[in-house]
């Protein structure tokens, strides 16, 4: 949280964790479902990484939780983090005292993308904050679902 990184060791433990005990029959996930919940995350992240909203950690991060979830507990995950990190985002923007602010600019979000999105990068230092743990919060919440 204090770094807004996530390490690569981190994600690579986790990875091979997975793929390591699907292959052994530990979860309930087949060594191929872990190879298809790794590809589903990295999917369902990639698009915000390319877009600039989310970094390469948090795309590696929710590979490898695919890995121990599955395609569809991966689903899952993905959703339960999206809303996870809406509440992050709402309580970093009013920690700030830049609600107001947050709330006009996700309102031009719907209205006109292009321009919203770079007023909002033109802020970046006041609106960045770790995804990271919205991720690990809608893994979790993926785990106890399934």
């Amino acid at each position: 949280m204090r770094t807004g990184r996530i390490p690569n060791a981190l994600t690579a433990a986790t990875a091979l964790a997975g793929l390591t005990l699907a292959t052994l029959g530990l979860i309930h996930t087949t060594l191929p479902m872990a190879i298809a919940g790794g590809v589903l995350g990295l999917a369902l992240m990639l698009p915000g990484r390319v877009l600039g909203g989310t970094g390469a950690g948090d795309v590696k991060l929710m590979a490898a939780f695919g890995t121990l979830l599955g395609p569809r507990q991966i689903v899952v995950a993905f959703l339960a983090g999206a809303i996870a990190g809406g509440v992050l985002a709402a309580a970093h923007a009013w920690r700030r005292g830049r609600i107001a602010v947050t709330m006009a600019r996700t309102a031009q979000l719907v209205k006109g993308p292009a321009a919203a999105k770079a007023a909002i990068d033109a802020d970046a230092a006041h609106t960045r904050f770790a995804y990271g743990p919205a991720l690990a919060v809608g893994a979790m919440f993926a785990t106890l679902w399934g």
